[in-house]
């Protein structure tokens, strides 16, 4: 499933690109707490600036309604792309503009006027529809940067030919978030091992007890069919659970913090996965030779409930195989954990990673399949 690359545009001297790049970083009153976003799109950047291009980058940054906002002004990360990258020009947030999400042609027309190639970097945003990730590679020569390429030259493989034993670890909060994924790897994992707020439900279709702790009751039966599959299914077997009265977060409010086995107490709230679980999955992910890891174990944002995750994310690092982690709240627990340099690749997309592990494809990969110098 080849998309072109940057080698495919030809003669760049003198031609105007414009370079879709996701730099939607974090910002804390309005300073950039974290530039990866930016610097990973650097040798994409770099390499057409090398090849005689004037390059223009546009990117979403957070989630304004479709018009101007001024929370979400890009002008700290123009700022910062001046530094890592002078000469190139960024244009303002796409999503102050209601067409961009919209994928309106005419706002496709605004992005491309004057520009004569296309460069897709952004696969955090490539299994959007929208206008900047879908529209210019209808009607300019176009291209996957280095990052987008990274991203399909690793992921790819994973799904169609892991080498085994193949384990998957999917944590977070909700099933039906993940519920495609799950069904998708099932049939190519030779394991997965479920934690996080999601575990609970596949505990309530065992008939366990989970008291207060994150339910989805429409979701019971699906985990109930999923357990009786022969698709192999790991999950927690105990828990870091908090009292009543306490608040997550907040260790001042009071409630008792205790473990507890798989049946959560009337009244707690598991919200970790407890020691014996981590050492298990431990042992699973020590035996693997491809590990792919979305989705924390806990709220490891609180320090009391962080445990779980991080003995998760020291097994990652310390694994013999290969290992993916699948962006979003890993990525951050393993920065967090301060062990993203022991692991063989880290996404920049979590929605997007999933997506295409599931589906195989992605519609910005698809609108570069069908660019006119790709036909």
């Amino acid at each position: 499933m080849s998309v072109p690359t940057l080698e495919d545009l030809g003669d760049l001297q003198g031609r105007r690109v414009l370079v879709r790049a996701d730099f939607n970083v974090p910002l804390k009153d309005g300073v950039i707490t974290d530039d990866l976003r930016i610097r990973a799109a650097l040798p994409t950047l770099q390499w057409l600036q090398e090849q005689g291009a004037v390059v223009t980058a546009c990117s979403h940054l957070g989630r304004p309604k479709g018009a101007p906002d001024p929370k979400y002004s890009m002008d700290p990360v123009r700022a910062r792309l001046a530094e890592l990258a002078p000469g190139v020009e960024l244009l303002e947030n796409l999503r102050f503009n209601a067409g961009e999400t919209k994928n309106d042609p005419a706002f496709v027309q605004e992005l491309i006027a004057g520009q004569d190639a296309y460069v897709n970097d952004a696969f955090g945003a490539s299994h959007r529809s929208h206008a900047s990730i879908v529209g210019p590679p209808q009607f300019l020569p176009s291209a996957a940067g280095r990052l987008l390429q990274r991203e399909v030259d690793v992921l790819l493989p994973m799904r169609n030919e892991p080498n085994r034993p193949f384990i998957v670890i999917l944590g977070g909060a909700k099933v039906s978030d993940k519920l495609g994924v799950i069904e998708a790897l099932a049939k190519v994992a030779d394991g997965l091992i479920i934690g996080g707020g999601m575990a609970f439900t596949f505990l309530k279709a065992q008939g366990h007890a989970i008291g207060k702790s994150l339910l989805e009751e429409d979701q019971v039966e699906t985990c109930r069919r999923l357990l009786d599959s022969d698709v192999v299914i790991h999950l927690p077997t105990d828990f870091t659970a908090l009292g009543p009265g306490g608040e997550i977060g907040k260790p001042e409010a009071g409630g008792e913090v205790r473990q507890v086995g798989a049946d959560i107490p009337d009244g707690w709230m598991g919200l970790d996965i407890g020691p014996g679980s981590a050492a298990a999955f431990t042992d699973v992910i020590g035996e693997a030779n491809t590990i792919f890891w979305n989705g924390p174990m806990g709220v490891f944002e609180d320090p009391r409930f962080e445990a779980g995750t991080r003995a998760v994310a020291q097994a990652v690092a310390e694994a013999r195989g290969f290992t993916v982690v699948g962006g979003g709240d890993s990525a951050a627990a393993v920065a967090q954990f301060h062990l993203a340099d022991q692991i063989d690749h880290i996404s920049t997309g979590g929605g997007a990673s999933l997506e295409l592990l599931e589906l195989g494809d992605l519609p910005g990969l698809a609108a570069l399949r069908e660019a006119p110098n790709a036909r």
